[in-house]
């Protein structure tokens, strides 16, 4: 296992927030790393020291979690791209190319239509739960709702608290979850210490907190990915999963029939997009949403040739 503790950093935000910053130095074309929804930058451990090798990389926690803070306004994709912008200014490379992993890799893409200076991104599985028409196979109504109870779902998980001394029986469900998958659970254990918080009343929960979670899926419902794919004319890399992630316990039973006709309109509408539109290349990788954890140097290589073939300028 290749991990770099790297140098931590604490840039701030236009709206004063401070935001943490891990710096994993490197030389050459400079690279922003951004984690998932409910992740850290921890998730970046294996794969920025392989991609610190050939480029200037650091990676940050976004607003409401890990270490960042939560700010007052609510949050939205506008507000934390302002975040990468933020942090890219104060790394002092405004033209680094912005790549993120699940929620990040969904800020990735709309930082290329945010920021001008931004000259590609890559988006490794950040397709949320895409729109209606995607569910190949399923009536458009029903999938409606069945999105309305998913994110219900995931409304009532977000910021829930625990007692502290549940600490131990949280580390162990990732650490279960790290073996499932072949992850070091040390890495597991990494990102939920990272993600801890304290309510006024002593219970723990993983950030992001209750009121943040809910702006967050907010966010996640009503940005269209596809839309903003089409309008993007700077160099985009969509990565996908190309194996199904283990079954999440206690989600409704048609959950994964309604993933599964997902992915289906996933790699259709990938496939068109890649097609159609020379800005925008899609690969595979073969692992599941946890990627970043299973299988780091795929992921490092995918990106370092995606950077390394950016024409000059870009």
């Amino acid at each position: 296992m290749t991990t770099s503790a790297g140098r931590d950093l604490v840039c701030v935000a236009a709206d004063g927030v401070e935001l943490a910053v891990r710096d994993h130095g490197g030389e050459g074309a400079a690279v922003l790393l951004l984690h998932g929804a409910g992740r850290t930058l921890e998730d970046w451990a294996q794969v920025a020291p392989l991609l610190a090798a050939g480029h200037r990389v650091w990676a940050m926690d976004l607003r409401g979690h890990g270490r960042s803070g939560d700010g007052a306004v609510p949050w939205t994709f506008d507000v934390v791209a302002g975040d990468v912008t933020a942090v890219l200014a104060a790394c002092g490379a405004p033209d680094a190319v912005v790549v993120g992993h699940s929620l990040g890799g969904m800020v990735a893409a709309y930082c290329l239509e945010r920021d001008g200076r931004v000259p590609a991104a890559v988006n490794v599985d950040g397709h949320g739960m895409g729109r209606p028409e995607q569910y190949v196979g399923l009536d458009v109504a029903y999938v409606r709702e069945r999105l309305v109870e998913a994110r219900e779902f995931a409304d009532e998980a977000g910021g829930r608290t625990f007692p502290p001394e549940a600490l131990d029986a949280v580390i162990g469900y990732q650490a279960a979850m790290a073996v499932e998958l072949g992850i070091p659970a040390e890495l597991m254990e990494a990102g939920v210490r990272r993600s801890l918080g304290e309510a006024a009343d002593g219970q723990l929960f993983l950030r992001p907190g209750r009121k943040q979670a809910l702006e967050l899926q907010e966010a996640m419902a009503g940005i269209d990915l596809f839309a903003l794919y089409r309008r993007v004319t700077r160099p985009l890399l969509i990565a996908r999963a190309l194996r199904p992630h283990p079954p999440v316990p206690g989600v409704p039973p048609w959950f994964d029939a309604l993933m599964a006709a997902y992915v289906k309109g996933l790699a259709r509408d990938l496939g068109e997009l890649a097609r159609t539109r020379p800005q925008v290349t899609v690969a595979g990788v073969d692992g599941t949403h946890a990627m970043l954890l299973e299988r780091p140097a795929e992921v490092a290589e995918l990106v370092s040739g995606f950077v390394r073939g950016l024409p000059r300028g870009a």
